[in-house]
């Protein structure tokens, strides 16, 4: 294989699923392509945030061995993250490539996690790479308290970029995530536009990872006392669906549409967990909430052969604990965890 390119569609044989201590199959992979990005958001980094170097970071080339890797061990779900996946040079090389393995590739679904600003320009190319839904990234419909929150970014941009996305054929649910003090007045504006637009909406708990100005004690909203607040106003129907992840669906009687809720503080979906993640160098992390990691980008980089890569993996999967020891405390307001969110891959 020539430098810079990355491999073509070859069938790949499932074997049996990897099995962690608990019993739980792993068959979801988020794989970070960069820990860049081009906002700046208030609950997931700080304004002066210190990127990586290019050479801690691994190629596309990499990346697609990895998760081919992966997919031979039993992921059947891919998810794209960052950082801002979108602002990775060539990254829709990857995922065309990465495309070609839903079917009889081994995965069942591709799909990709941003915050909208590039989506305009690349709606079209996800489309036709084989993605069928993505998640976009919105926590306020108000153009000032957007520009707030992310630290200067564009609402009218990211909307744009939604629009181009439904255009293309993609399903797109919002992700927001609930601010206390930030947008609480927002969120029956974002289910009725969410209505409108045909999108689903997810609601998800702020969490402790990294240092940011100002602490989080202050922002945390229990997503299970926000949700006794829309019952007032919104008929919240049961719902049987599931999408792999972690949230848990209701389907709102007035937009047709579904809500979840990620809900890491209040009740967390440890119990589950049917996945792992991977940094843009290459680091495996059993747990989001879990120190424990393990080097892929040193077997990766060692040998072609794929039997160390592969033998590592195994060994982080058996060392994936039960859950995580995420608290929010007013009395200690420093992270659980010290890595920051977008470099463990959102």
């Amino acid at each position: 294989m020539k430098a810079g390119e990355l491999r073509g569609r070859l069938p790949i044989p499932i074997i049996p699923t990897m099995i962690d201590p608990f019993g739980r199959a792993i068959t979801y992979l988020r794989v970070s392509v960069t820990d860049r990005c081009d906002l700046r958001c208030v609950y997931c980094m700080p304004e002066t945030m210190r990127f990586l170097p290019k050479r801690d970071v691994l190629s596309l080339e990499e990346t697609q061995r990895l998760c081919e890797a992966f997919i031979r061990l039993g992921v059947r779900k891919l998810r794209l993250t960052g950082g801002e996946p979108l602002v990775r040079r060539d990254v829709i090389t990857l995922i065309r490539a990465l495309g070609r393995r839903v079917g009889d590739g081994g995965l069942d679904e591709l799909t990709l996690t941003t915050n909208g600003t590039q989506l305009a320009r690349f709606a079209g190319d996800l489309a036709a790479a084989g993605m069928r839904r993505i998640n976009v990234s919105i926590d306020s419909l108000d153009p000032d308290r957007f520009a707030t929150i992310t630290r200067g970014g564009d609402l009218p941009r990211v909307l744009d970029g939604v629009a181009a996305a439904r255009a293309a054929g993609l399903a797109v649910k919002i992700n927001m995530v609930a601010l206390s003090g930030v947008n609480d007045g927002e969120y029956d504006r974002m289910l009725a536009w969410c209505g409108e637009a045909g999108l689903d909406l997810c609601l998800i708990e702020t969490m402790p990872l990294g240092e940011i100005e100002g602490g989080r004690a202050g922002r945390y909203l229990s997503l299970a006392e926000l949700r006794r607040d829309l019952e007032t106003r919104w008929t919240l129907a049961p719902s049987d669906h599931v999408t792999g992840g972690p949230a848990r669906y209701v389907r709102v009687a007035e937009t047709g549409r579904r809500l979840g809720f990620i809900t890491p503080m209040s009740h967390n979906f440890c119990e589950g967990c049917n996945r792992v993640r991977v940094t843009c160098t290459g680091t495996l992390y059993p747990c989001l909430g879990q120190e424990d990691a393990a080097d892929l980008r040193a077997p990766l980089r060692a040998s072609e052969s794929d039997e160390v890569l592969e033998a590592a993996i195994r060994d982080a999967i058996a060392r994936k604990p039960k859950g995580h020891d995420f608290v929010i405390d007013r009395a200690d307001d420093g992270p659980s965890v010290s890595r920051h969110m977008s470099v463990t891959g959102g």
